[in-house]
C-alpha cells in the first residue's frame, strides 16, 4: 500500500497461480454467462480457456493468428486483436470469424494490440508494431503506415478512422466509467495518457495521467467501479486513484501484460503475466459496462 486510499481495496493475501506454461500470456477476457476465462499465449500462437467451475484449462483456439488483446462487445461476442494477420476480428455465435478492421486508408495495419468497445458499439484499438518487428509474436514485415497509432471503427459504417497519432507505442486502453475519457498506455514512454472523448468519435490532445518509473512499462489496464485505474506495469499491477495518484502496487514474480475483473461479483482480478495466469480476490469490483 502506497496511500491510505488503497486500504479499502482489501481482499485475499493470497495471489493464486491458476496456470503455468505460457511464453507470453496476454489478453484475458472473462465470459460471465459461461463462467470461464480466455487468454492469449502469443508466441505459441494459441488461446487458452480456464473453466471457473472445474479449474480445468484447455485449448480454446490454435492457431490463433498470434492474438494479443481480447474484449467482449455489447452482445457478448469475442473481439480479438490478431498480430499475425494484422487485423481486429469478432468471433460470432456460430464460431465463424468476421474481420472488423485490417486496413486504414488502404494500408495494412501494423499489428493491433488491444481493444475496447464503447456503448455506442464503436470499437477502439491500438496498433503498435510488435507483431511485425520480428517473427516471435507474428511475422516480420515492413510497416505500411507511418507510425503506431490509435483507431476507431464506426459501429454503423465500419469505417476505420485514426483518432490519435502522437503515441510512440500505444498499448492498453480503457474508457472512464461515463465514457467521457479514454485512458491509453504508451509503453515506450512509460506513461498513461487520458484524453477527452467527443460525441463525433474524436479525441482531444489529452494529458499524462500517470508517469511510471524506469521499470513501469505500462501495458493493459482496467477500471474498477470507483474509477480507479488498474494497470499492468513491469513486474506489478499498479492501482491509480481517479486523480492519477499511485495508491497501490501488487508485485508479481513475472512481467505483467494484462488483467481483467471477473467472477460472479466481478471482484476477482485475473492477471496475465508472461508464463502464468494469476488471480486474487478483492473487496472492489470491476467496472460494469455502460450498456449492461
Amino acid at each position: 500500500m502506497l496511500d491510505e486510499r488503497f486500504a479499502t481495496v482489501g481482499g485475499d493475501d493470497l495471489v493464486e497461480r491458476i496456470y503455468f506454461g505460457t511464453r507470453w500470456a496476454e489478453g484475458p477476457v472473462y465470459f460471465p454467462a459461461g463462467r470461464f476465462l480466455v487468454w492469449s499465449d502469443i508466441p505459441n500462437d494459441r488461446m487458452l480457456r480456464w473453466d471457473e467451475m472445474t479449474g480445468a484449462v484447455g485449448p480454446f483456439r490454435q492457431p490463433a493468428g498470434y492474438v494479443n488483446g481480447n474484449t467482449l462487445d455489447r452482445q457478448g461476442r469475442l473481439i480479438s486483436c490478431e498480430q499475425g494477420q494484422r487485423r481486429v476480428t469478432r468471433t460470432e455465435a456460430d464460431g465463424s470469424i468476421t474481420v472488423i478492421a485490417d486496413r486504414w486508408q488502404g494500408k495494412r495495419l501494423n499489428s493491433p494490440n488491444d481493444a475496447v468497445v464503447r456503448s455506442d458499439g464503436s470499437i477502439w484499438f491500438t496498433d503498435p508494431a510488435y507483431g511485425i518487428d520480428s517473427d516471435y509474436e507474428g511475422y516480420r514485415a515492413e510497416p505500411e503506415i507511418d507510425g503506431c497509432h490509435v483507431y476507431r471503427v464506426d459501429p454503423v459504417t465500419g469505417e476505420v478512422s485514426r483518432v490519435a497519432d502522437d503515441f510512440d507505442r500505444p498499448n492498453g486502453l480503457a474508457f472512464s466509467l461515463d465514457e467521457s475519457r479514454l485512458y491509453i498506455a504508451d509503453t515506450r514512454r512509460r506513461h498513461i495518457r487520458v484524453l477527452d472523448v467527443h460525441d463525433n468519435g474524436t479525441l482531444s490532445e489529452g494529458k499524462v495521467f500517470a508517469q511510471g518509473g524506469d521499470d513501469d512499462r505500462f501495458d493493459g489496464m482496467r477500471l474498477d467501479d470507483t474509477g480507479r485505474v488498474w494497470a499492468a506495469a513491469g513486474k506489478a499491477v499498479l492501482c491509480h486513484d481517479p486523480d492519477g495518484t499511485l495508491i497501490g502496487r501488487l508485485r508479481l514474480p513475472d512481467d505483467v501484460a494484462n488483467l481483467v475483473f471477473g467472477g460472479l461479483k466481478r471482484n476477482r482480478l485475473f492477471i496475465a503475466s508472461s508464463s502464468s495466469l494469476y488471480s486474487v480476490m478483492l473487496n472492489v469490483t470491476g467496472a460494469r459496462p455502460v450498456w449492461s
